[in-house]
Order: structure tokens, then sequence, then C-alpha cells
């Protein structure tokens, strides 16, 4: 029985979306685990802003970006305004707009703009490292695979902390939300002992919130636009004052 190209064509490309799947999934699993355990501390913060597991869930799933839930969290316990927890969104998670353009050069040619709007939409930081890492063209089932394995356990860490938190005994749910802020820490002291530039930055940070928060008229401020202004303004003197050296970062 002869065989038709096209068919022969289509199970050849089946087999090679099974195997773009497998390999997503398996990279993204150890990824999940570790979202996990930083989802469970959100969770702890969500619980105490009033949401339920499923509305944490739900919120975690289509989030998945560890600052930007934080500060969702704390304005809603703060009862902020829409406006306020939009632009904290929008502030915090900027990067991912540069990383979906970084990953667009690695998609290819030919792939349809509904996958790579889809790509986009899965973007987290670990994911968009493997799927910049995976060897020729970064397949579009690669990345929905390893961002939904993923996503899915962020999305359960949350909701079983906020189950947590109604449960836990006070003095330790305090002690589990500290293991958030022990991760900010891990991300923002490496870089601040290799660049003093990052350092002043991180050091004007905490010197003008704590200003802002006892000045007059500035202390009437939502924390949520306080937190904005000071990340914009901050973040542009910086870039003014000391801008990165892109032929030298390359080089090194």
């Amino acid at each position: 029985m002869e065989l038709k190209t096209g068919s022969s064509k289509a199970i050849i490309d089946m087999g090679n979306r099974t195997d773009d799947i497998l390999h997503g999934l398996r990279d993204g699993f150890p990824i999940g685990l570790g979202y996990f355990a930083v989802a469970f501390s959100l969770g702890i913060i969500a619980s105490k802003a009033g949401l339920t597991a499923p509305e944490g869930f739900l919120n975690s799933f289509f989030t998945r970006a560890s600052a930007g839930e934080y500060g969702v969290y704390t304005l809603v316990a703060a009862q902020a305004a829409y406006a306020e927890v939009v632009a904290m969104c929008l502030v915090a998670n900027l990067r991912y707009m540069l990383m979906s353009a970084a990953l667009s050069q690695k998609i290819a040619p030919g792939t349809s703009r509904l996958h790579r709007l889809l790509m986009a939409c899965c973007i987290t930081d670990e994911v968009f490292g493997i799927s910049i890492a995976h060897p020729g063209y970064t397949p579009p089932a690669y990345t929905y695979s390893a961002s939904l394995i993923s996503t899915l356990l962020w999305a359960s860490g949350c909701a079983v902390g906020i189950m947590a938190g109604g449960l836990l005994a006070p003095n330790m749910i305090t002690a589990l939300s500290m293991s958030l802020y022990g991760m900010f820490l891990a991300i923002i002291i490496p870089p601040a002992r290799h660049d003093k530039n990052v350092l002043y930055a991180l050091l004007a940070s905490f010197a003008l919130s704590g200003l802002f928060a006892v000045v007059p008229f500035v202390s009437e401020w939502g924390s949520g636009v306080r937190t904005v202004v000071l990340t914009v303004v901050i973040s542009a003197v910086a870039a003014w004052l000391k801008p990165i050296n892109i032929e030298a970062d390359e080089s090194a």
C-alpha cells in the first residue's frame, strides 16, 4: 500500500509536535516545582487580602508574575483603586515586552501571528530562558507545554497558600510570608554586589520609599501610586546618569 507524500509529512509533523510537547513538559516541570514554593508564599499574602482559593488560582494562572502579584495583593488589601493596580502591573511587568521581542527572533519564519501572540503570552522569566536556550527555532508547542505545566503548579501553589493561610497559626503565617522577601533579596543582592550603579539605585529606592511615606502631601498618595512614581523616576534617572555601555556589555 503506497503512502501519499502529504500523509507522511503530516505524520512526521505530528511526531515532531509530540516530541516538542514532551520536551516542554520535561523542562517546565522543575520550573513549576520552584514556582509552587514561591506561589505558596504569595497565597499567604493573598489570604490576608481576602481572596479565596479559586480567585487566587485564576489570578495566578493568568498573571504568572511574582512581583506583579505581590503588588496586586498588597494593593487589594489596601483597597486601592483599579487604576493603581493596573499601573502597578504594567510597570512591574514591562520587562516581558522586551523578552517577547527577543523571543520573536527564535521563532521560525512562516509561523502564524496567532502562534506568535500566544507564545508572547506564555512568557515568564524562566520560560523565556528555556525557550531562548532551545536549539534552533523554538517550536510553539514547546513553549506552550512548558508554560502550561509551570503555570498549573504556580496557580496551585497560590491556591494552597490561601487555604493554608486560613488554617495555620498567625505566627506561622507571618514566618512563611518572609520567604517572599527572601526571594526578592536573592534577586537584587547579587547584581548589586557586582554593579555599584545597581546598588546606588537600590539604596535610593529604600531611602525615598521611607521618605515618601512621611513627607506631607506625598504621604497621602496611595502606596501603589508612590511605588509606580518611584519606580519610573529612579529607573529613568539611573538610565540617564549611568547608561549601559552596549558594546562593552556584548564584548563581556
